[in-house]
């Protein structure tokens, strides 16, 4: 599986026509937004206590209460693409409520279960020093490992993926477009991304810069990996036939 640095043709992702009740559905990584990112992130920055401006750019940033961590909807102003679907949300932290520029960056686009992107959010609020990091990239890989995904038998020290290998985190060359303080060429940072039919579009893609703590995006894919089923009223056409509806509500 390539990493998704270039885009695939896009298509629908989802299902509205599906009606009501509520369906329970495994893998989470392929459950899809569920049409309501926006909604469900907002609803967890809030809870935080971040506070919410609309900007210029008919966006909505999100700052917490110390100033040093950012959120930010940016669907609207459709910056760029990653593996050919809008970036739709981006997180960021500085050391200083005042620096000019984050330290950090981390990009999703839509079709992203907001379940993984919401614990991701919470380790990130409850950070002390949310700029900095100590753990190793293995981190990463234990998370993933303990709930079952494989190593890549050729990259075992940076890459692993789903039991149905529709699913990928892996450190890689940063995408175009990736902002991070450090200036070096040549950064690697985590990618994650979901592809359910090989050579089809992928269902949701994101990418963390360089300086992102390790244990940051070690939450993000743990809770992506997660076997608990996650409720949704619609589901992506595109991983029907590989959810599994433990039942409906």
């Amino acid at each position: 599986m390539e990493a998704p640095l270039l885009p695939h043709h896009s298509s629908d992702r989802s299902r509205p026509d599906l009606p009501d009740p509520v369906y329970w559905v495994t893998p989470r990584h392929l459950a899809g937004d569920d049409g309501v990112l926006a909604e469900r992130i907002g609803d967890i920055l809030s809870d935080l206590g971040w506070r919410m401006w609309p900007t210029s750019r008919h966006t909505l940033l999100y700052i917490s209460p110390d100033g040093l961590r950012g959120a930010e909807w940016i669907l609207a102003a459709y910056p760029f693409e990653l593996g050919g679907l809008p970036v739709a949300w981006q997180l960021s932290a500085r050391a200083h409520a005042a620096s000019a520029m984050p330290e950090w960056n981390a990009y999703f686009t839509t079709g992203v279960s907001y379940e993984a992107l919401a614990d991701l959010l919470m380790a990130l609020d409850a950070r002390e020093a949310p700029d900095v990091g100590f753990e190793e990239p293995e981190t990463v890989l234990d998370a993933l490992s303990v709930r079952g995904w494989i190593r890549d038998v050729d990259r075992p020290r940076t890459t692993a993926t789903d039991p149905g290998f529709s699913s990928c985190v892996s450190l890689e060359m940063l995408p175009p477009l990736i902002e991070d303080a450090d200036p070096r060429p040549d950064l690697v940072g985590w990618q994650a991304w979901a592809e359910p039919v090989p050579g089809a579009p992928y269902l949701w893609c994101a990418s963390f810069s360089a300086s992102v703590p390790h244990d940051l995006v070690a939450a993000f894919a743990s809770s992506l990996a997660s076997p608990v089923p996650v409720p949704r009223h619609t589901v992506p056409e595109i991983a029907e036939g590989r959810l599994t509806i433990v039942r409906r509500s």
